[in-house]
């Protein structure tokens, strides 16, 4: 019994370690606004495909590449700031009939569970919330670099992800089927380590 207690109190005390070690690994990042790009793409009647950009949207990413279940990405997106670069479209983006930024200023996405694909990409599944309503959708992102910032002289991290969604889910539905049900949701992102 002695013998026993010799060889399993030090494995206990091992393996009481090893858990917040591995953890340690999970390092959080702070999106970095002025370095993040969202763009929304439609189809217009088949004849192009016109874009609007979200400016400001914030968020925090927690990444581990050796252990991405541990990994996850919280992000606002200020709806209330899109840019379609057309003034008078962008003015009926914020209206009741689309975004109703009035009452639903932001859409948020968080993240339920992140898994590798291989070569650097990654499947981060979440909810997305907008005008209230919250859909499954997953965002298909590459880790573009990680390590330190040559200019802030800070740890970084820097991420590209798309993901198509279906704006009728949102009840942002005016125009269909001549203007795309599917939209294409893009996005590059900086962040630095808290």
């Amino acid at each position: 019994m002695k013998s026993f207690k010799r060889v399993a109190l030090p494995l206990l005390a091992i393996a009481s370690l090893y858990v917040p070690f591995s953890q340690a690994a999970a390092t959080q990042y702070q999106l970095d606004p002025t370095h993040t790009s969202v763009i929304v793409t439609w189809t217009h009647f088949g004849f192009s495909h016109p874009t609007a950009a979200i400016p400001g949207t914030t968020g925090t990413v927690v990444f581990d590449k050796e252990n991405p279940s541990l990994s996850r990405v919280d992000v606002t997106l200020p709806v209330s700031k899109i840019d379609t670069f057309v003034p008078k479209l962008t003015q009926e983006f914020l209206t009741a009939a689309y975004f109703d930024t009035a009452k639903y200023p932001t859409a948020v996405f968080h993240s339920t569970k992140v898994t590798a694909t291989g070569d650097n990409k990654f499947d981060v599944e979440g909810n997305l919330t907008i005008k209230g309503i919250t859909k499954p959708v997953t965002l298909h992102a590459t880790l573009n670099k990680q390590g330190e910032h040559p200019m802030a002289k800070k740890q970084a991290i820097g991420f590209d992800a798309t993901a198509t969604l279906k704006r009728s889910d949102f009840k942002v539905d005016q125009f269909i089927p001549a203007v795309s049900d599917d939209v294409t949701l893009t996005i590059s992102t900086e962040g630095f380590a808290k």
